[in-house]
């Protein structure tokens, strides 16, 4: 297969599908239809990431079942192509906050307990200075710092916002003196970023996509990042918990409540300062419609993240409208 041609259509391609890393086109071939997936070099970093996506998927492909498959990296020009899982996002029928299907439970906690039976060795090389496995407190540390570096980076921007919505100026400090409380568990891979547009339902199977803030890491974070972004119904985040504890080995589910509290406490604190800087700029090319829904969304994150803080759940889609009305109409960001 020529695989620039292939690349070079999937940038001429009207329709597309894009996060805040890449841009994902589906494309018919002689050999069936594929994802061309390219990177958005405009993108700012606003997760920890370690690992090259194809690195990853080569990594689990020998142990995990519903992922798609790797048909070809491009160093230069920078694309992956990989097979095209055909079948419903889950968002597009079962959206944040609302129930899942049985099986999607079930579905999420097979796939955590796939990854954590991959050995160190077969995962790929990680920085000299990541944390040892087991050393919870310094991988929380770890996240919580680009979290800080993202609210330094944009807090000339984005300050009078930040004021505004009750984000303080040390945002960490509630969860910093925390971190050497977590119990102790085993590393493992972890996908960082199961959330219901990144899973595909499929003749009664969950897919699962977009492994590029994969991680080596506690598998109680995966947990925490699941539940902050899925928003399950109370019996089903119950459910996903059960089934957790009962198909994991115990050592990655030892511990207190207090530690999936503590990751979620900094996810939330994430996701009020990542999405005021991400929503600020996608209203610049949102409609009406758009701009009420992206304000409605901020404001229900940002009261999440004020109870973290102490603070009262008073923010609304009217105040958060107006405090971000001076990005609307701003010059076009991709995504």
């Amino acid at each position: 297969m020529n695989w620039l041609a292939l690349y070079e259509r999937a940038l001429g391609a009207g329709e597309a599908a894009a996060g805040y890393y890449n841009r994902n086109v589906g494309l018919l071939t002689d050999a069936g239809k594929v994802n061309v997936r390219i990177p958005l070099e405009a993108a700012d970093t606003m997760d920890v990431r370690v690992w090259r996506e194809e690195d990853v998927l080569s990594c689990i492909g020998p142990y995990v079942g519903q992922v798609p498959g790797l048909r070809h990296v491009s160093l230069e020009p920078r694309f992956q192509v990989h097979h095209f899982v055909e079948g419903r996002v889950l968002d597009g029928f079962s959206p944040r906050g609302s129930a899942v299907p049985a099986h999607v439970t079930g579905d999420v906690v097979a796939l955590m307990a796939q990854l954590v039976r991959i050995p160190r060795e077969k995962a790929p090389a990680l920085p000299s200075d990541w944390p040892e496995s087991g050393d919870g407190a310094a991988f929380g540390r770890r996240l919580a710092a680009l979290t800080q570096r993202v609210y330094d980076t944009h807090r000339d921007e984005y300050g009078h916002a930040f004021e505004e919505f009750g984000i303080p100026e040390q945002p960490l400090a509630v969860v910093e003196r925390r971190w050497d409380t977590l119990t102790s568990r085993p590393f493992a891979v972890l996908h960082s970023d199961l959330h219901r547009k990144n899973m595909i339902v499929s003749d009664g199977l969950t897919w699962f996509l977009d492994w590029e803030l994969a991680l080596w890491g506690d598998p109680l974070y995966e947990v925490a990042v699941h539940f902050h972004k899925m928003d399950y119904p109370d019996r089903q985040r119950a459910e996903v918990l059960r089934l957790w504890q009962e198909r994991l080995p115990a050592a990655c589910t030892a511990g207190p409540a207090e530690d999936l509290d503590l990751y979620l406490a900094h996810e939330r604190i994430k996701s009020a300062i990542v999405d005021t800087v991400r929503y600020a700029k996608q209203l610049a090319d949102a409609d009406e419609s758009g701009r009420a829904f992206l304000t409605g969304r901020l404001a229900r994150k940002l009261n999440v993240a004020r109870t973290v803080w102490g603070g009262a759940p008073e923010m609304t889609q009217a105040r958060v409208a107006r405090i971000l009305a001076p990005w609307v109409g701003r010059k076009s960001w991709t995504p």
